[in-house]
């Protein structure tokens, strides 16, 4: 499978113009034979909002953007991950991301679970213990969103639950660029899973993002890294490579569950 991963500057309360701009990126990346593109976290709002434009710009999993969303899907025949405020059904507003697919179905919709400083908590609830793993084009993936990468036990899960690609929509900024350069080839490698990483690049409000979005192949091998511009990245993933990986570094056959997930 081909990936694309669309770095760019945020465009924060244009929900319209970054429709616009994710349906321009789905164009590129068809073009480029990409069977899904994944963009940042909060891609449709901006992220650093604050909780009223939050709340204004909050939509339903199956809201008017997400109507958008899998029109921009089926017209390119692309799979997409995108970043967006959810209201769900009993008013709580989540940090979010959907996976449309090709066909225009939505496969996952995942809240973020572990909230990031004061930042997030203003913002949004936390989303409950839901770590779903689905296939696409023969591959079974998960999703997690910028802070939650940072815990391991995230990773492993999705890893233990079968998936071979994780795929993780990003804010983040400086000074931690430290989580794009090293943390994300760690969680790669030690799961033996490919990983995408998608960040804004460019500066909102007082945040200067710092870019440098990657994708990792299952031995931590960078197979596609950007800098701090705006760009499109793409690369192909292939099962020999997954297996290769997992036969070098067994970790998640030899490991002992019974010790690690052990309390008291």
């Amino acid at each position: 499978m081909r990936i694309a991963l669309f770095q760019g500057t945020p465009s924060p309360l244009d929900v319209p113009g970054n429709l616009q701009r994710l349906r321009h990126q789905a164009h590129l990346a068809a073009e480029r034979g990409a069977q899904l593109l994944v963009c940042p976290e909060m891609f449709l709002s901006g992220y650093n909002i604050g909780l009223a434009q939050a709340e204004r710009l909050a939509e339903a999993e199956d809201g008017p953007s997400a109507m958008e969303v899998v029109e921009i899907a089926q017209a390119h025949r692309i799979a997409i991950v995108y970043g967006y405020p959810e209201r769900a059904e009993d008013g709580a507003i989540y940090n979010s991301v959907q996976l449309i697919d090709a066909h225009g179905s939505s496969l996952c919709n995942y809240r973020k679970t572990h909230l990031f400083g004061e930042l997030d908590r203003a913002m949004f609830s936390a989303g409950a213990d839901h770590f779903p793993v689905v296939e696409l084009q023969g591959w079974k993936l998960g999703l997690l969103i910028c802070y939650d990468i940072e815990f391991p036990e995230n990773a492993r899960r999705l890893a233990l639950a079968g998936a071979e690609l994780i795929l993780v929509p990003t804010a983040n900024m400086v000074p931690y660029d430290f989580v794009c350069q090293v943390t994300v080839r760690s969680r790669a490698q030690e799961n033996q899973c490919y990983l995408v990483y998608a960040n804004y690049c460019g500066a909102e409000d007082e945040i200067q993002y710092c870019g440098q979005s990657s994708i990792i192949g299952p031995d931590g091998s960078l197979l596609a890294m950007a800098g701090r511009d705006e760009c499109l990245l793409l690369a192909d993933l292939e099962h020999d490579r997954l297996m290769r990986a997992r036969e070098a570094f067994p970790y998640l056959t030899d490991l002992r569950q019974e010790l690690n997930w052990r309390r008291g």
